[in-house]
């Protein structure tokens, strides 16, 4: 039986919740993941509705089969919901990490100058980039193209591709999400730049 810390009914609940949440988010029948996790439809089913004890060895199977780990199918709320950012005035960015997946974070930032006109200024470096911009228009230099990103449009692009990314017209701010490979570039990279 999988060990239980807070009202153990509740953690026994909010886990069998998850599991037929995670199928059904798949796409997938009782039958499909059964599969998959190699127990029978009829045990899984017992599973999700409560009446068959959680034993660890299939919590590990069915995490696997749902390509989740053990440790989130069993996670319990935290109080530390809300975080604050870390704060590099100098750059204009507040970064903030996601405590989900630690190698993800967000980054905000003002840019006030255009990207840089020399592809020789570009970066490039594993990783995906996911960015809306918030106010102004913003300017992504992909290689040799071009893209106007304005007020609440969003790009998205692997970071292998030589990228810069600056202001049109004014100061403009973005949120961009980083990867772990994106953030992990940037890091290496930093040298003063508009922030991609």
């Amino acid at each position: 039986m999988l060990p239980m810390t807070q009202g153990d009914g509740e953690l026994d609940s909010l886990v069998r919740k998850r599991i037929r949440a995670l199928r059904v988010a798949q796409g997938w029948s009782l039958e499909e993941l059964a599969t998959r996790a190699n127990v029978s439809q009829s045990t899984l089913s017992r599973i999700e509705t409560g009446q068959r004890r959680l034993a660890l060895d299939q919590l590990v199977t069915l995490a696997r089969a749902l390509d989740t780990s053990l440790d989130q199918l069993v996670e319990t709320a935290s109080d530390d919901v809300v975080t604050s950012p870390m704060i590099d005035g100098a750059r204009g960015l507040m970064r903030w990490t996601v405590k989900g997946d630690p190698g993800m974070s967000v980054v905000r930032q003002r840019m006030t100058e255009p990207p840089p006109d020399n592809p020789a200024r570009m970066r490039a470096h594993p990783g995906r980039e996911w960015l809306v911009v918030l106010s102004g228009t913003a300017i992504l230099m992909l290689g040799h193209r071009r893209f106007r990103v304005e007020t609440n449009q969003a790009a998205e692009f692997p970071t292998m591709l030589p990228h810069a990314i600056g202001a049109e017209g004014g100061p403009c701010e973005i949120l961009g999400i980083f990867d772990r490979d994106a953030r992990r570039g940037h890091q290496r990279d930093r040298t003063g730049d508009a922030e991609a």
